[in-house]
């Protein structure tokens, strides 16, 4: 069995994606990121960099104790592996698909949440312009290299439906969100529509439904607080 450190974003949506393609059993553990249950020591002991998604698996294949593994690329590599599904054994698919894993990592994943972030923010945290402008040129322009990759093959990698793909697929759900037209990138727009039709994606996409909250729930209090714990993060101390 799987535990799975879970809340309903895109990063986590990628690692249900996968276990729900590949058919593997796991254990929702949520994680409120906006409650801040990431820093508690005992999650940090699974995922130092006090971030979701990360999995206990208690039956690793190598018949040992049980393996912990964070960040999401790392995660899909390791359940795809552990499945023998949508990671391809020879050596250039394999390679072909790392190369997309951490395009996703370094660039749609973080520029997307900077997106957000930043159109997120209220009128008092001030003139946000700048900030938007750049970060929404950026993910426009990811979306260019999806579509790009995509108008001559039918999937990121190539011809076969991998983890390249489910990892990249959650940042794209919002795109109207994200200011973007899908109009203006067809490739992208078809292979779209066909990864959100597959019940796996779609099963994927569902976890975690009911986990959300409403902000008029919380008080100002609260609200101050997730603030100031998630927006002001510094380097932690080393245990004493």
């Amino acid at each position: 069995m799987i535990d799975l450190h879970y809340w309903p974003t895109p990063n986590g949506k990628k690692v249900t994606i996968l276990l729900e393609e590949c058919g593997l059993p796991y254990n929702v553990v949520p994680c409120h990121i906006g409650r801040g249950d990431q820093f508690g020591e005992e999650f940090l002991r699974i995922s130092p960099n006090n971030r979701m998604p990360a999995i206990v698996d208690h039956e690793p294949a190598d018949g040992g104790e049980p393996t912990t593994v964070f960040e999401s690329g790392a995660i899909m590599m390791y359940l795809a592996e552990k499945a023998g599904k949508f990671y391809p054994l020879d050596l250039r698919e394999r390679h072909d698909v790392n190369q997309w894993v951490m395009w996703q990592m370094a660039n749609q994943g973080p520029k997307t949440g900077e997106l957000g972030h930043f159109r997120r923010l209220e009128d008092s945290a001030g003139d946000q312009s700048y900030a938007r402008r750049r970060f929404d040129n950026e993910v426009n322009r990811l979306y260019g290299v999806l579509n790009n990759r995509l108008y001559d093959r039918p999937f990121i990698a190539g011809d076969q439906y991998t983890i390249a793909d489910m990892i990249s697929y959650p940042w794209t759900v919002g795109w109207k969100s994200q200011g973007q037209d899908i109009e203006e990138f067809p490739y992208f727009k078809r292979w779209f529509e066909e990864m959100s039709a597959r019940p796996g994606v779609q099963k994927g996409m569902a976890v975690g439904t009911g986990l959300g909250e409403s902000p008029d729930t919380l008080s100002d209090d609260e609200k101050a607080r997730r603030r100031e714990l998630l927006y002001n993060q510094r380097a932690r101390p080393v245990p004493a």
